[in-house]
């Protein structure tokens, strides 16, 4: 039997009421910050991030400061310092640059080009390029590490490896960051294209061929599959998410259309990053897809419909 021990502050690290205890304490900061002004707020876990839409004029960057006082001056009442060597400032775009530097309490919170959130690496031009760099780079030595460390020289036993523990990095989150550069998307697909080369007995086939024979799609297709899946979750409810925050369907236009009933219309634009977005690629793959593979009564049928030979016929993929 555990002895008794008297804590002053805080919660044993590791205990099961930890985490609950926590979010109890800090329960009422969402109240205090939330959506206050033109300032927004998002709060996972002991991680608070306030944004704000900053024009030329930047008359957002007053509302900013004022929540970045407010959650200072609630840390200090509830005696829970905040760990500001953490904290940083990130700004997207050109015209809000001007708006910054903003204080937390006394500290000026620094500037920073990327910033690393749940694992995803984003960049002041959201072209995501260095979070591309940084799995695949992480992908590189977890590839060779499969081909030195297994015993078994079996081409399919070592490709199950590979989607076991190489593929997981390569497509994590890739909804939000999948790239649209061409050096990027080739620099992911090179991870799987080296791997399959240096099997036993793929040397000598094409990537396609290699691709066929290991029973395994090209990187760029699963991606363009994941985005078809979201879509498909948000545009039935199965995600809790505002349909209207990414698409509206051009049947609540009241004008006739081709193909399904389905088909989506997203803001045109010609910003070549907003081009790219989930919402602008995905429609694009979305409306062109025949009508019997769209209006499944479930995800899982819909998901069997997505094989890759009919993604190909849609998207332009090099397999050489």
């Amino acid at each position: 039997m555990s002895s008794k021990a008297l804590i002053g502050s805080g919660v044993v690290q590791g205990s099961c009421l930890g985490p609950v205890l926590f979010l109890l304490y800090v329960n009422d900061l969402v109240d205090i910050l939330y959506n206050y002004n033109d300032t927004k707020m998002k709060l996972y876990a002991d991680d608070v991030k306030l944004y704000s839409n900053m024009p030329a004029a930047c008359n957002s960057a007053g509302s900013l400061q004022n929540q970045l006082d407010r959650l200072w001056q609630w840390s200090v009442t509830w005696q829970l310092p905040i760990s500001y060597m953490k904290c940083c400032a990130l700004s997207i775009g050109k015209t809000s640059r001007d708006c910054l530097p903003l204080l937390l309490g006394q500290h000026v919170l620094p500037i920073v080009n990327e910033v690393s959130d749940l694992g995803i690496v984003i960049d002041n031009n959201l072209k995501f390029s260095c979070h591309v760099n940084k799995i695949v780079s992480k992908a590189h030595r977890r590839a060779n590490l499969i081909l030195r460390c297994f015993v078994s020289r079996d081409s399919l036993s070592l490709t199950k490896a590979f989607k076991v523990y190489v593929r997981p990095i390569l497509e994590y989150c890739s909804v939000v960051w999948c790239p649209h550069l061409v050096k990027d998307i080739e620099a992911i697909e090179k991870v799987q294209r080296r791997f399959t080369k240096r099997l036993p007995g793929m040397q000598s086939l094409s990537y396609f061929q290699r691709l066929r024979k290991l029973g395994i799609e090209s990187l760029e297709l699963r991606r363009i599959r994941n985005d078809l899946l979201f879509a498909y979750k948000i545009i039935f409810g199965l995600v809790d998410t505002n349909m209207s925050d990414f698409f509206t369907t051009k049947a609540n236009e009241n004008r006739p259309t081709r193909g399904h009933r389905f088909k989506l219309t997203a803001p045109t634009t010609k910003n070549s990053v907003r081009y790219n977005y989930f919402s602008n690629r995905t429609m694009r793959i979305w409306n062109g897809l025949p009508a019997d593979k769209v209006n499944f009564s479930s995800l899982s049928n819909f998901k069997r419909c997505l094989t890759m030979d009919l993604l190909a016929c849609y998207c332009k993929v090099n397999f050489a």
